[in-house]
Formats: structure tokens, sequence, C-alpha cells
């Protein structure tokens, strides 16, 4: 492929996540130039622009500002989306935020018409659905492996209330379980069987947490965790096929995912979605299961050196990677702001039929994203990484 121009990039929000972010960036995906950061805190973003050898350190309003920087990953606390991606894409640039695009449905319109009005880039995550797990689910599927899917299964656990005491974003808008974790198992069904028609369901908000850990000065405090901690409901897939939903984070904190899609000739296990090597297993009638093998790259242990089971980080920054290409190759983007706006529309359709007591008819739509072409892995050979999974990325 003849050299193509790199794509000027700034992150907004230097917090925790931003970390792998930079990591993979800057090291793995050759179509990104990190060239600034920035964040309410300034300290927080000169730590990072020293780690990473970034050359700008800049406030909101420069990095709007600025004629160099064409796209801007968008790292921010949650509540703070709607607000930052809207004056990003006012100041025309093409915007990859962290999930979830906002936490308004009417917002998140708003933020997809201002982006298509400019003719701008808006990604979402997670992009997770991006990694070796689910692109090889995807095969499965598209291969006719589990016949017409006809239904599916995701459930979780998580004591979310607890999580809060050292993550305290979880007590806030974006923070409540089926936001924070619940929407690495939407998007991924969404991913693999497209739109959603219609939702039903039930919701209730986590009780009052009172904190137990000495050593992060939270004890004897006690606070109410924002919005629905436990969702349960069903969905109509446009394409027929029947949901069924459990995201439980007033529970344990040993999480069980279960992901599971049925299909007329099989069915299909699959691993943990917040994760990108998530195990494959196909069951048909009268064999053994079969744990499939990868058939496609970013299974989540980007760096030499590290241990092959990592993926807590992984190849978190690959939905931003690829956007970046699809901006210079004048195609769309496969984590689309239209699927980042469906998604956001289910997990608030859920609340909204719980609380009416009714079927909550779906609004938006979005185009399934297409798969990403098998063969092309991470190696690392002779001690040196080779990111031939990057490919995948320009076709």
């Amino acid at each position: 492929m003849a050299e193509i121009r790199k794509v000027k990039t700034a992150v907004v929000g230097c917090g925790m996540i931003s970390t792998i972010y930079l990591k993979n960036m800057i090291n793995l995906f050759s179509i990104i130039d990190v060239v600034a950061v920035c964040d309410l805190n300034e300290a927080n973003a000169r730590k990072q622009a020293e780690q990473f050898h970034i050359p700008n350190v800049l406030t909101l309003d420069e990095v709007c500002a600025s004629q160099e920087i064409e796209m801007v990953v968008n790292l921010t606390g949650p509540a703070a989306h709607y607000k930052v991606i809207k004056q990003l894409l006012l100041a025309g640039k093409h915007v990859f935020t962290e999930k979830l695009l906002c936490f308004d449905v009417d917002e998140g319109k708003e933020l997809v018409a201002i982006a298509n009005e400019k003719n701008l880039y808006l990604g979402v995550a997670p992009d997770t659905f991006l990694g070796a797990g689910l692109q090889t689910a995807r095969k499965v599927i598209d291969s006719g492996l589990i016949g017409t899917p006809t239904s599916c299964i995701a459930a979780i656990n998580r004591n979310q209330a607890l999580n809060s005491e050292g993550y305290p974003y979880i007590r806030y808008t974006g923070g409540s379980f089926p936001y924070d974790i619940g929407v690495y198992y939407m998007t991924a069904l969404l991913s693999l069987l497209g739109p959603v028609k219609k939702v039903v369901g039930f919701a209730a908000p986590a009780p009052t947490h009172e904190g137990r850990m000495f050593w992060n000065g939270n004890y004897g405090e006690s606070w109410d965790l924002t919005g629905n901690n436990i969702q349960a409901g069903s969905l109509l897939f446009e394409s027929g096929v029947l949901g069924s939903i459990h995201f439980d984070g007033t529970s344990i904190d040993e999480e069980r995912p279960h992901l599971v899609i049925y299909g007329t000739e099989g069915i299909l296990y699959l691993g943990d979605p917040n994760c990108f090597d998530g195990m494959v297993k196909l069951v048909r009638s009268g064999s053994e299961p079969a744990k499939i093998p990868f058939t496609h790259g970013y299974k989540g242990s980007p760096h030499f050196g590290e241990p092959e089971g990592f993926s807590a980080g992984g190849h978190r920054g690959v939905g931003a990677a690829e956007m970046a290409w699809s901006i210079r190759l004048g195609r769309p983007h496969r984590a689309s702001k239209e699927m980042g706006l469906h998604t956001l529309e289910v997990l608030a359709g859920l609340d909204v039929a719980s609380k009416e007591e009714k079927v909550y008819n779906m609004t938006t739509t979005f185009q399934q994203p297409r798969a990403l072409p098998t063969g092309y892995y991470t190696m690392e050979m002779y001690g040196h990484l080779r990111a031939d999974a990057e490919l995948s990325l320009t076709k």
C-alpha cells in the first residue's frame, strides 16, 4: 500500500483508561499520530505527555482551534460526553469517543445530526467487537455454521456499588451497571445480529451503599448510584431474532459472563465481550462442542512481554485506528455513530419500558458493520512486534 498521511490526533481526558489507549495508538497503529493531550487537570495531561513523549498539552479550546488536529479521541468521564463531543464536532473535528455516545437519546440524535451536517466521522466504543473473539464469532455466523440465528441470551453480574468505591465515576451518570458493563454485551449482540425493533423489560436501582474500604477513605460514607443497576428484558431484532438480557449490578463481584446465540443448526457460546479474546465454542447436533480457533487478530495481548491471557486493556483503541483508516480511505467506519446511538437507545428503552410498563418501539436503526477480513494476526517474531493485523483495518 502506498504511504498514507497519518491522522493527527489529540486525546481529551487523561484518566486511567488513557494509558492503554495512548500505548496502543502510539505503538501499534501506523495511521495515528498523537500530537496533543488535554485534561481539566493539567497535571494529568502533562504526566501522560511526558510518559509517551507527546509534544503538546492543550486546553479543550486550543484543541478545537488547532489547524493541525483532525481527530480527537474523547476519554472524558461519561457525564461530560455530550458537551465535549458537541464542542469538538462544531469545531470541525472527527471524534472517537469512549462508551457511551452520551446518556440521553435526544442528545445522541443531536450529535449524530451535527456530524452528518458537517460531514464528520463520529465513532463510539466499545470497540471490543473488532477483537479476535467477536470477529471469529461473526465469521462462524456468516459461514452458516449455526444455520439461521433464532434467539440469544446475554447475562452478566457484578457488585457495582462496591466497585464505585475504587472508581468514583460509577456513582454518577453513565456508571449504572447496564451503561457501564451491559453495553459490552449489547454492542456484541448488535454487531453480530443487527438492529433491534422493540424492547420490553424491568429495572431496579441499587440500594444505598456504605463504604467498606478503609484504604480508599470511603469508610463511614454512604451514597446512591445514579440510574438503574439491574435490567431484565427481551429484545425483538429486526431480523426476527428474539433476545433475553440480564444485567445485575447488585450481585457478587465474581463475574459470570454468559453470551449465547442459538440457531437452527447450532449454538454459539461466546466469552466475555468486555475483552478482545473471548472464547468461541460451537455446538452442532451429533458432535462434541468445538472451540473455534481465532480467525482474526487483535486478541488482547498487543505488547511482547505481556502474558498471553492479558486482556484488561487489550487492544482498546482499535476502533479509533479503524476510523482513522476510514477517514483516509473515504469509506464508512465500523464503530459507527448510528450503532452507538442505537446501543444507547436499546439500554434507555429498557428503562423506559420498565418505568412505563409498556413495549418500547425503537426510533433508530443502523447498518450492521462489515466484518473484518480473516487471516490477519498480530504476531511476535524474533523478539519484535509485527502488527500485521493493522492491514485488516485497511480493507
